[in-house]
């Protein structure tokens, strides 16, 4: 796989610590050895000796730069969660034309029947319910870019006056809502109605302008996008959601439906691969206890945490420089148990990626090739680090930190609660080693 980077944040890097069963063997006459019994067949234990404990810290890092140019998916809503705080995404998009240098002979005889802007869902987090919603023009000379780069923190400036009518910004958002236009029932989709007056003016551009209608690209310069955000005030915790939608989905568009000399008609303005897009995300863990954590890494000594968008779980095992020089690493597994309950509405996603530092000290991770995965039968995270381990006995790299990402970390809101070494859970974090010393 390619390489990936990612910078965060530096914090002060305290330590939580935990011990755990090591299993070793070495190509010497063979020893008695009961570590691991429990976990690896008898005849793993042959020639077996080496180190029995060794300490891990565990803490979480705040990323605050992440890109959210021409996502996967739109993220719109918010919600409170109980534990991390409060999300919310937003969306920032282009139209394009489904007809260039489109005219009307007769402009008078054309009725708006109404204006609809639609976007197709595919997943959500939290719970479906009522969101009030907003829809500004972007006014920003510079417009989108899809060359530009966009992050978290990016924004437009907008008109100030929503172009939804008063009275509809409150709106059900449910991808599991069947949705019928006319007669038809079509893939489930949120449908957000605009004033008919915006329409009716580009309608009347489109004959007194034609030049800003010639080619996509000058329409872009004519009007450049739709800022589409939630104002839902302070939500109680457990409270709303963030929604993900299919902005590649030709469900995924804003239509003016309009009669036309008695005869209903409508125009699309499309959301497409062509149309540049991105997600405004913020996410505010002020007075929780991920922000403890980030602020106060020893803290992780109890739980620690991961979060889209926002922070990243570190376990460190500076006890592996220890494994002697000449050991060939056959297993190395480990365990991290998370806080979730099946059905739950907050979950934790099916993996997360493993990085490493650069180097010691470094801001930039490089992805180890590595996933944890998750089983909800254990309630865990899994993750073979094999390669990882071998790497530091070999020299390779020096440092031990493993950096955690929800597998979604650009295109979601997944978060996961670990437990921490010290944890009041049942089940603690655990690594198993298994090397061959010649």
């Amino acid at each position: 796989m390619n390489l990936e980077f990612f910078t965060w944040r530096k914090g002060i890097i305290l330590s939580a610590t935990f011990l755990f069963s090591v299993f070793v063997m070495t190509s010497c006459k063979k020893k008695e050895n009961i570590l691991g019994q429990n976990t690896l067949a008898q005849d793993e234990l042959l020639n077996s000796s080496g180190i029995d404990t060794f300490t891990l810290h565990t803490y979480t890092i705040q990323d605050d730069s992440i890109s959210t140019g021409q996502p996967l998916y739109g993220l719109l809503g918010s919600y409170n969660d109980p534990v991390f705080g409060t999300v919310n995404g937003e969306i920032y998009t282009q139209l394009n034309l489904s007809l260039l240098a489109p005219s009307f002979a007769d402009l008078d005889s054309v009725i708006i029947d109404s204006f609809v802007l639609s976007l197709r869902y595919n997943e959500y987090y939290g719970i479906p319910g009522n969101q009030t919603f907003e829809v500004f023009e972007i006014t920003d000379t510079d417009g989108i870019d899809q060359d530009s780069t966009y992050y978290t923190f990016s924004t437009k400036t907008t008109d100030p006056v929503s172009w939804i009518p008063a009275g509809e910004e409150v709106i059900k958002m449910d991808p599991d809502a069947i949705t019928v236009v006319g007669s038809d029932t079509v893939p489930t989709q949120l449908r957000i109605p605009l004033d008919t007056n915006k329409a009716r003016t580009i309608f009347e551009d489109f004959n007194s302008t034609p030049a800003s209608f010639a080619t996509n690209e000058d329409f872009v310069e004519y009007f450049k996008g739709l800022h589409i955000r939630t104002v839902n005030g302070a939500q109680a915790p457990g409270d709303g959601g963030v929604f993900y939608f299919d902005l590649g989905s030709a469900s995924s568009e804003a239509v003016v439906y309009y009669t036309e000399n008695g005869v209903q008609k409508e125009f699309q303005f499309l959301i497409n691969s062509s149309t540049a897009n991105f997600n405004h995300i913020d996410v505010d863990n002020s007075m929780t206890n991920v922000e403890t954590v980030i602020n106060t890494p020893s803290a992780g000594n109890l739980e620690f945490y991961a979060q889209a968008f926002s922070s990243r779980a570190v376990v460190s095992i500076p006890g592996i420089a220890n494994i002697p020089a000449n050991a060939v690493i056959h297993k190395a597994i480990l365990e991290l148990p998370i806080q979730y309950q099946t059905g739950a509405n907050y979950y934790p996603g099916s993996a997360l990626t493993v990085s490493r530092r650069e180097s010691t000290g470094s801001d930039s991770l490089i992805f180890t090739g590595a996933f944890a995965v998750y089983d909800d039968f254990t309630k865990q995270f899994d993750v073979d680090i094999r390669n990882h381990v071998q790497q530091i006995v070999n020299g390779e790299i020096t440092d031990t930190d493993l950096v955690l990402s929800p597998l979604s970390f650009i295109t979601s809101v997944d978060r996961v609660i670990f437990n921490g070494a010290q944890t009041g859970n049942k089940v603690q974090p655990k690594i198993s080693i298994l090397y061959t010393e010649f």
